[in-house]
């Protein structure tokens, strides 16, 4: 049962270390966090919920696994390598399709005019829900960007 359990003590640090360490994987994460705040107003039924939380595993899921690619090819040849360059690519190529193809279920699920209104005007007509957005917007950007490890570093 320990080893059970300690089973997912290594997942959650591989998650965290892909959060610390990678920018897309913050990208995605945040991408994820305003996709489910933005979702509530769009009343989606329990089958649009299911495929909009398995599209945001599915990424998170390839850009875990494009993290332990990249580290394991690392590691394996830090000089320079064609087949090496090759994985790599193809990896983060995984990456981009699902990517590519969860946006494009975003826009299907996300394609509601009453939705966008009932959005609009949440925010619109409450300032302090606007200062909110904003400010939360702007956390977000600065964590995407240079990330929390980054933020605390004092070098």
């Amino acid at each position: 049962m320990l080893s059970f359990l300690k089973g997912f003590q290594y997942a959650f640090n591989g998650f965290i270390h892909c959060v610390k360490n990678e920018r897309n994987m913050r990208f995605h994460t945040v991408a994820a966090l305003y996709v489910l705040i933005f979702a509530r107003f769009f009343h989606f039924s329990r089958e649009e919920y299911i495929l909009l939380l398995l599209t945001i595993g599915g990424v998170l899921a390839a850009e875990a696994v494009n993290t332990a690619i990249e580290e394991l090819c690392d590691k394996v040849s830090p000089e320079r390598d064609e087949h090496i360059r090759h994985a790599k690519d193809a990896a983060a190529g995984a990456v981009l399709i699902l990517a590519f193809f969860a946006a494009v279920i975003g826009v299907l699920l996300f394609w509601n005019g009453e939705g966008w209104q009932e959005l609009f005007a949440f925010y619109g007509s409450h300032p302090v829900n606007l200062c909110a957005l904003t400010l939360s917007a702007i956390i977000c950007i600065v964590y995407i960007v240079w990330g929390f490890k980054k933020i605390g570093s004092r070098k």
